[in-house]
């Protein structure tokens, strides 16, 4: 059995007779008696275990697999333990990765291999992941500030960074988490422009194909993700007869109902749909086809091309500003659940990196009531659609059946559909 004995200044020890009839000490240090008196029991469990050829309880294995490396190791020097296997940085985020393949986008991958790369730049490859604690955590966010990284680049590197030892803990690799208290919350961007209707107008104008229009109005006036979301659509996604249509969306795909979402026709989109929709090819599947040859790097470049023609100035991060701008200009229109319904996102979401306060805000906030109902115009809220009467080359593809559905229906912008001709 063991024995708990009491040394000068608090400090505690116990003593116990292994199973080969060696006399052992183990040093506790300063602990008050009510945990002394736990370790001794569980070392009695564990003497048991060793002299009886068993295994100890699993009330006591659980805590062997719990308490801290020092305790750990002070039980393993005395044959009581197994040493445990001290996981390296480099090693253990390669296991992590390849367990990732296939599960996440390559694209999360990606942002995981970039946080690793400057984990590794700052740590040693082979530095145990027990040994970095929460002072390395926050000298490792200040160097990558230094280093020149944005603010929200570095929040990021160390979000990756929490996230991978958080995985350690679950596997029982590490007791704590040394980036709990580094800062990795995303900020909300601070490059914010509104894109106003006439500048849109003018950016409209020189586009070189009804294709180009289409994704720049679905953008701007749909407030679809580019190019994620707009490289998905098909002429199967839109319902002619209830003016609205389906997208899907790779990046909230993995939330509850987030795979897809319906968004309205709204009137600045309804004409350019139906010019897309006249000259597209009979069995051509996607709304964009060209979009299937050119990446999201090459869309940014030929826009920001497009914006300087058109004598506007260029705008940051021009896809976001105008998805956020057409959410900012719904807002003031419409319920916000029922606008980040249409937008696929959250109002938490939207407030934090869409929304902004804008002049007119002030401007219609001074104004006297009785005169704003008066002196603003009613804006039409309704586009002339017109039919389709080219003839069906194919019956049985995805285009000719839309055809055949759009040729059906009178459709009125974002009014109900009154009865047909």
């Amino acid at each position: 059995m063991a024995s708990l004995a009491n040394d000068p200044g608090g400090r505690r020890r116990i003593l116990f007779v292994d199973a080969d009839g060696n006399r052992k000490t183990i040093r506790l240090g300063k602990v008050s008696k009510r945990q002394a008196e736990t370790v001794k029991l569980r070392i009695e469990d564990l003497v048991g275990a060793k002299l009886s050829g068993g295994t100890p309880s699993d009330e006591t294995s659980r805590w062997l697999a719990t308490i801290d490396d020092t305790l750990h190791d002070k039980l393993a020097a005395v044959g009581l333990a197994e040493r445990r296997a001290a996981a390296q940085l480099e090693s253990f985020i390669d296991a992590y990765l390849e367990k990732r393949q296939g599960v996440v986008k390559e694209s999360t991958i990606m942002v995981d291999r970039l946080a690793k790369a400057s984990l590794l730049s700052y740590f040693a490859a082979d530095r145990s992941l027990r040994s970095i604690t929460a002072g390395d955590a926050a000298d490792f966010r200040n160097h990558l500030l230094a280093s020149g990284l944005a603010e929200g680049t570095v929040r990021k590197r160390c979000s990756v960074a929490g996230k991978l030892f958080r995985y350690a803990m679950r596997h029982g690799l590490v007791e704590c988490n040394p980036f709990e208290e580094v800062p990795t919350n995303s900020l909300a961007t601070e490059q914010f422009s509104f894109v106003s209707e006439v500048d849109a107008q003018k950016v409209l104008a020189e586009l070189p194909d009804c294709q180009w229009r289409l994704l720049f109005a679905l953008s701007r006036w749909g407030g679809l993700r580019v190019g994620s979301e707009v490289r998905q659509l098909t002429w199967d996604d839109i319902d002619w007869q209830k003016q609205r249509f389906t997208v899907r969306s790779p990046k909230t795909e993995h939330n509850q109902g987030g795979g897809s979402r319906s968004v309205p026709i709204f009137p600045e989109l309804a004409q350019l749909f139906d010019e897309r929709f006249e000259e597209a090819q009979v069995g051509e599947t996607l709304v964009l086809p060209m979009l299937a040859k050119c990446t999201d790097t090459a869309l940014r470049q030929l826009l920001v091309r497009a914006i300087v023609r058109a004598g506007v100035e260029p705008w940051p991060r021009p896809w976001h500003n105008m998805r956020a701008t057409r959410q900012t200009e719904l807002a003031d229109r419409f319920p916000g659940h029922v606008v980040c319904k249409w937008l696929g996102n959250n109002e938490t979401t939207a407030i934090k990196h869409y929304l902004r306060v804008r002049d007119d805000h002030f401007e219609k906030a001074a104004q006297n009531p009785a005169q704003s109902v008066h002196e603003q115009p009613r804006k039409a809220a309704q586009t002339d659609w017109g039919e389709s009467t080219k003839p069906l080359e194919k019956q049985g593809d995805a285009l000719a059946r839309n055809r055949v559905h759009k040729c059906s229906v009178v459709r009125e912008g974002l009014e109900p559909p009154t009865k047909g001709l």
